[in-house]
């Protein structure tokens, strides 16, 4: 009675997920038949097999042209400035809503946190613009009314790390804040009640009791975005940017190198090639981030 019982359990939830597997294996497995095109020398006439077979030239294309190193440094250094502020920012975040004692206040904080998380980039590029535009943007009235000169903000190249990490911690510092704080809601209070007894006080709890309880999770986190740590969000670094040639020196990255390759080359093959760089590397990556943890602790391992 327990085995049908369990079967008939299983299989209820086995049709629940099964909608979720078939588009999971539809839109993340079916189209990696697709790697292919990065071996071969595309052509429409010729068509998805029919194409000759080149090996690796698609790869050494790319790994010898003038852009390779400045899409790698891009991609790698400004994924690390977002993955860096967006940690430290959303657990200080979670921390201080953790000290605060109105639910409600939490709930209204919560909300206004998470707003932008679901704003699009493009709204929130036209926002950009608009404080950003040299002649009528908010922030270089501000800058002419007290003396100063209007910069140029899209043909500076130099000032875009900086606003790209500020908009990105805006946008999902909120979002990050709320899974650390669900894991703060998780510890136990007696934890916090035994430290008063001791005389601890809240800062001493906040480093030996609040940061070592939710260490799990934070290294989970790391580890799933050092997965894809080689891939950029596309809408940030292309509707942010407007896509200026005078700002690629900083801004330009794997995704919107292989956007262009496609719009204004129409190389599929370089594209595929750089994409599938992109897929094997984080593939790497985050193995090697997982053994690396598992040495270290093994309970913070993700598998």
């Amino acid at each position: 009675m327990k085995k049908r019982a369990s079967t008939k359990k299983n299989l209820t939830l086995t049709i629940m997920a099964l909608p979720t597997v078939i588009i999971l294996f539809l839109f993340a497995y079916v189209p990696m038949g697709g790697l292919i095109i990065a071996f071969k020398d595309y052509r429409f006439d010729k068509g998805f097999l029919g194409s000759d077979w080149i090996g690796f030239k698609n790869f050494e294309f790319f790994f010898k042209s003038n852009d390779a190193w400045v899409v790698l440094r891009n991609t790698l250094g400004l994924n690390f400035l977002f993955i860096f502020c967006t940690l430290v920012i959303s657990v200080i975040i979670a921390l201080m809503l953790n000290e605060v004692r109105s639910r409600k206040l939490v709930k209204t904080t919560q909300t206004i946190m998470f707003f932008p998380y679901f704003m699009s980039w493009v709204v929130v590029g036209y926002l950009l613009y608009a404080f950003l535009h040299h002649n009528f943007g908010i922030l270089n009235n501000i800058i002419t009314f007290f003396g100063g000169e209007a910069v140029s903000w899209y043909a500076r190249a130099e000032y875009w790390p900086f606003i790209l990490t500020f908009m990105y911690v805006w946008k999902f510092a909120g979002y990050n804040s709320v899974i650390y704080y669900a894991g703060l809601m998780g510890i136990d209070s007696s934890y916090y009640e035994a430290a008063e007894i001791d005389g601890a006080n809240r800062w001493q709890m906040i480093w030996k009791i609040t940061l070592p309880m939710i260490k799990g999770l934070i290294i989970v986190m790391l580890i799933l975005q050092i997965g894809r740590i080689m891939y950029a969000d596309f809408g940030l670094f292309f509707q942010l940017t407007r896509d200026q040639g005078a700002l690629y020196s900083t801004t330009d990255v794997l995704d919107t190198y292989i956007y262009r390759a496609l719009r204004v080359t129409g190389d599929i093959g370089i594209g595929s090639a750089v994409g599938c760089f992109q897929a094997v590397t984080g593939f790497i990556l985050i193995v090697t981030a997982n053994f690396a943890v598992r040495k270290i602790d093994s309970d913070s391992a993700l598998f």
